[in-house]
């Protein structure tokens, strides 16, 4: 099976929830459709969504929540 990545468009930190006390966005294993919200970007205290673009099932998680992470770095993978 084809794999999809999620690719960092942006230099910062990696978060995989909205806040601290709050659910992740996606759990690995979970489906995503196009354009779910897969986690936040925090660039010089603004956050960017980071939105899967196409459907897919099980998703894994390869950057870890609270993580810095470098553009092009990949975020997460799953399969189409």
């Amino acid at each position: 099976m084809e794999k999809t990545k999620i690719i960092s468009p942006l230099p910062g930190t990696f978060y995989r929830k909205p806040s601290p006390e709050a659910d992740p966005y996606k759990n690995d294993g979970d489906t995503v459709k196009a354009g779910d919200v897969v986690g936040l970007i925090e660039v010089m205290k603004n956050f960017h969504e980071l939105k899967a673009e196409t459907s897919g099932n099980r998703i894994v998680f390869r950057a870890e929540d609270s993580a810095p992470i470098q553009p092009g770095e990949i975020i997460a993978e799953f399969e189409d």
